[in-house]
C-alpha cells in the first residue's frame, strides 16, 4: 500500500514515480563516484586514464588529457566529458600542451606496431616500426613503453620466447627449434635460453629432465597467473594454465610449490606491474604483462627459491 503524500504534493506518488526518482538517486550517485575517480585521477596525472574521459576548463575554454602536465585548476572550473569530440560540441577547443585529440591516434600505433612484431619471426628495429605508424623513433619509444608497460624491443623479445617454447616442444633438435623461433644463430639463443628457459635447452625438450621447478598461482588485473621457476631463471609464465598443466608439460622435472615466503616476495613484485593500455589486444596486455613480470623475476631470481 501507497503512503500518503506529503500536503504539499498536488498528486499521488505512483509505485512508477518512486521507482524512477530510485533510479535517478542511484544515477547521480553513479556520476558523483565516476567524477570522484576522475577527479582523482587528473591530481594525480594517471597516464592509464588518457582516452577515457577529458578534462574541459571553464576558465580557459579548452579542454586536455588527464595527463596534462599543465597546473591543475580548481575543482569547482572543469568538466569530465566523454570524449574530444563531446568537449568540441560543448564549445572548448583542444590543449595545445598535451593535444587530447592525438590520444585515438597514439592507441592505434602501438596497436599497428604490436600487430607487426606478433607477425615477423626476426625483430623490427626501432626506426622501421616508428616511421611505418608515423612517428619519430625516440617519441615513439616512449609512446608504446607508456602504453605496452614494455618497450618494442622487449615485447618483441617476449613474442620470440614464446615461439621458442613451443619450437623446443615440437622440433626435432635444439638447433632446428631455434631458427623456427625467429634467431639469426646460437650465440643469441643460448645467451637468452638459460633465464628465459630456467633450465638447458636440451632439459626443455627432454620434459624437464633434472630440473627442479617452484610454482605458484597468483591473481593479476588480467586473471590467475602460473608462475613457475628454478634456480636459473624462469621456467613458466602463462594465463589460462595451472600446475597440472605445468607437470604435464615437464614430466621428468622435479616440481614443488613455492613456499609461503616466496610468495609474499612474489606478491611485492606484481604490485610493481600494471597491466598495458585497456585498448590494447588481450593478448598484447597479457604478453606485455608477462614480459614486464620476467624482466623483474630475472633480477631476482630467488624469488621462487624454497
Amino acid at each position: 500500500m501507497i503512503a500518503s503524500p506529503p500536503a504539499t504534493t498536488p498528486w499521488p506518488v505512483s509505485d512508477k514515480d518512486e521507482a524512477d526518482r530510485s533510479q535517478a538517486d542511484r544515477s547521480q550517485a553513479d556520476r558523483d563516484e565516476w567524477e570522484a575517480r576522475a577527479w582523482d585521477a587528473f591530481c594525480r596525472r594517471d597516464r592509464a586514464a588518457d582516452g577515457r574521459f577529458v578534462v574541459a576548463v571553464d576558465t580557459t575554454g579548452i579542454y586536455c588529457r588527464p595527463s596534462c602536465p599543465a597546473r591543475r585548476p580548481r575543482r569547482e572550473n572543469i568538466r569530465f566529458l566523454p570524449d574530444p569530440a563531446a568537449a568540441r560540441g560543448a564549445g572548448y577547443r583542444p590543449c595545445l600542451r598535451c593535444l587530447p585529440d592525438q590520444v585515438a591516434r597514439d592507441r592505434q600505433a602501438v596497436a599497428t606496431a604490436i600487430a607487426r612484431i606478433d607477425a615477423e619471426e626476426a625483430i623490427p628495429d626501432l626506426a622501421t616500426l616508428a616511421s611505418g605508424v608515423g612517428y619519430a623513433p625516440h617519441h615513439f619509444h616512449r609512446l608504446f613503453k607508456r602504453a605496452a608497460g614494455v618497450t618494442p624491443a622487449a615485447y618483441a623479445r617476449a613474442r620470440r620466447a614464446a615461439r621458442t617454447a613451443d619450437a623446443l616442444a615440437s622440433e626435432t633438435s635444439v638447433t632446428r627449434a631455434l631458427y623456427e623461433a625467429g634467431y639469426a644463430g646460437p650465440s643469441r639463443f643460448y645467451a637468452e635460453s638459460d633465464q628465459r628457459l630456467g633450465m638447458l635447452p636440451g632439459q626443455w625438450r627432454r620434459s624437464g629432465a633434472g630440473a627442479a621447478i617452484h610454482w605458484t598461482m597468483a591473481e593479476t588485473p588480467l586473471g590467475p597467473l602460473l608462475i613457475a621457476t628454478t634456480p636459473r631463471g624462469v621456467a613458466r609464465l602463462a594465463f589460462d594454465e595451472d600446475a597440472t598443466m605445468l607437470a604435464a608439460r615437464f614430466p621428468a622435472a622435479t616440481i614443488r610449490e613455492a613456499e609461503p615466503q616466496a610468495r609474499e616476495h612474489l606478491v611485492d613484485q606484481l604490485s610493481r606491474i600494471g597491466p598495458a593500455d585497456a585498448s590494447l589486444p588481450d593478448a598484447a596486455r597479457r604478453t606485455a604483462f608477462i614480459e614486464a613480470l620476467s624482466r623483474a623475476l630475472r633480477a631476482d631470481r630467488g624469488t621462487l627459491r624454497t
